[in-house]
């Protein structure tokens, strides 16, 4: 038995690689590109550490050039939703008595695996599959996922290590079990390192997992599973299977011992899965928990102070890069009008340099947005944007699917804060801005606090300190991850744990150990080391005085 006591230090954050022309790292990701490129991947389910193939299948393609198939990949039915949710059950027995260390120990192994044996392969995947430029694969695929695997197991350290206060006679503790029973993990397309952390946060807390992955990002996400297994993760503490949502979600919801949901995506799924859960509640052994994050309407809000060149890089980054699919992109600007024709300049400038196209051509900014029904919705907006009299677009506004899924980067100026582009979150390189007269400064300030149901991440750009940190209390409830002279995406996992409420989820934090300690049921424990042997407290006494 080994009886030594483990505290994982803080890390560092992975370094992230600059892939310039002519290093090395270039070199071997344009390999794996090719390599990928050049092969149909079979993906199959993997239940209890066991491949199966179902043979209704699917395929897997290219957003920048939507006839090359990537891989066919197999869809779970009713049947292999049970045997993934029973594995996981049994697997359980052994997982949560294994020591923490050892789980650590897997996971710090998967993330140098990551770090330095598959680096490349994943990026490359994630850039073919999920349609990122090699910058914006590195942070993600790469970087964050070793992040959170990393930080992950520094912050359990610290939650293992919090124990209760005992006085003389008694010794207390808390017990950190994981859940009674499976939970089930829903991911999305655009972050492969969030696909890594909504599985290996719970099982590193000693749960099972059932893992429903998004369609759009197989690629990526099975080398991820073949990773984990590599590293050791015992058969069936995490079952992938691929398929058709509704009948994987459905089948899940309604079982009996679902302990938990952890989850990325829309607010629409997120609200009809919970509504499952509110309807099955009668027929759980525990109450599940529920952590999402969800839909995102991001703001740059801009004071007359504020320096134009900083507001505009600000705007062309957060708002077009990876198209515009993050979560936490920018997609409404509130620009005072002093300020406007300057900014609008140096806009200008940025998007006349910017080129659209294939992931391969390094130089491009933006690439495909992930699929047709993306593709089409984004059009949508910019058709109601082209037809609208109180709005107008000033940069971009064109697309084109015969090849690819091409959306231009647009910029909508609009006379209404209310317009339907500064209200719905769109998911692609749509970007609206109002300008606003610089005296109504904290007018517009709550206009932007009431205008969306989200409340994810919002910026404020001001050179003015008392500006900022008046915005920041007006806007206190307007997004979980508030900017300060910056674009409001990019959060770093140890750096600025994320997560919004609202309509943008529960705001459990992931990168941070908000997040890991709700994948825990604490159980505390109290021994007396001298039990009482009386019923009687010395209070019962007669006075012997009267």
């Amino acid at each position: 038995m080994n009886n030594a006591i483990f505290n994982f230090e803080q890390p560092v954050n992975e370094a992230v690689k600059s892939y310039v022309p002519g290093s090395t790292d270039r070199k071997l990701l344009v390999a794996e590109l090719e390599k990928l490129s050049s092969e149909v991947m079979d993906i199959p389910l993997i239940i209890n550490g066991k491949e199966i193939r179902t043979g209704n299948t699917g395929k897997v393609r290219m957003p920048h050039n939507h006839q090359h198939v990537l891989a066919t990949y197999h869809k779970a039915g009713e049947e292999e939703v049970q045997l993934a949710i029973d594995a996981a059950l049994e697997a359980h027995k052994k997982w949560e008595a294994t020591s923490w260390v050892e789980r650590l120990s897997i996971s710090l192994k998967i993330a140098e695996l990551i770090s330095k044996k598959y680096r490349h392969l994943l990026n490359a995947a994630t850039m073919l599959g999920q349609g990122k430029n090699a910058y914006q694969a590195e942070i993600d695929a790469a970087c964050e996922t070793v992040d959170f695997l990393r930080f992950n197991a520094h912050y359990i350290s610290e939650i293992y290590n919090e124990q209760p206060h005992s006085e003389q006679g008694i010794v207390n503790r808390i017990e950190y079990r994981p859940l009674e029973g499976f939970i089930f993990s829903v991911t999305p397309f655009n972050f492969t390192a969030i696909a890594s952390n909504l599985n290996l946060a719970p099982i590193l807390m000693g749960n099972t997992v059932v893992w429903k992955p998004a369609t759009t990002s197989l690629l990526s996400n099975y080398i991820l599973m073949k990773i984990f297994k590599e590293a050791g993760l015992p058969d069936g503490v995490l079952n992938f299977i691929p398929g058709q949502g509704s009948l994987i979600g459905n089948s899940v919801i309604k079982h009996r011992d679902l302990a938990g949901l952890h989850f990325t995506g829309s607010s629409s799924t997120f609200n009809h899965l919970w509504k499952g859960v509110g309807e099955n509640i009668g027929n759980y052994k525990s109450y599940p928990k529920l952590i999402g994050e969800t839909g995102g309407k991001d703001f740059i809000f801009v004071h007359p102070s504020a320096r134009p060149q900083e507001v505009a890089t600000a705007i062309v980054r957060g708002a077009f890069e990876y198209q515009g699919q993050k979560c936490s992109a920018a997609s409404r600007a509130y620009i005072p009008e002093s300020l406007w024709d300057t900014i609008n300049q140096r806009i200008a400038a940025m998007m006349e340099q910017i080129t659209v196209g294939d992931v391969n051509i390094f130089s491009n900014f933006v690439n495909a947005v992930i699929d047709e029904a993306s593709f089409d919705n984004c059009m949508s907006y910019i058709d109601k944007a082209n037809k609208a009299g109180d709005a107008k677009i000033i940069y971009g506004g064109k697309g084109d699917k015969s090849k690819g899924y091409f959306v231009e980067p647009t910029i909508i100026l609009t006379q209404n804060p209310h317009f339907i582009t500064m209200e719905e979150e769109i998911f692609g390189p749509i970007m609206t801005i109002y300008v606003y007269k610089d005296e109504d400064f904290e007018k517009t300030l709550h206009i932007c606090d009431k205008t969306s149901p989200y409340a994810l991440t919002g910026s404020i750009f001001s050179a003015d300190r008392e500006a900022l940190n008046f915005a920041c209390g007006i806007l206190k409830y307007a997004a979980g991850n508030f900017y300060f002279n910056d674009k409001p995406s990019g959060a770093v996992v140890g750096q600025q744990p994320f997560g919004g409420s609202r309509a943008s989820g529960t705001n459990d934090k992931s990168g941070s150990h908000l997040n890991l300690v709700r994948w825990t049921n604490p159980r505390t424990i109290k021994e007396t080391l001298l039990p009482p042997t009386d019923f009687k407290y010395p209070f019962m006494k007669e006075d012997k005085c009267h």
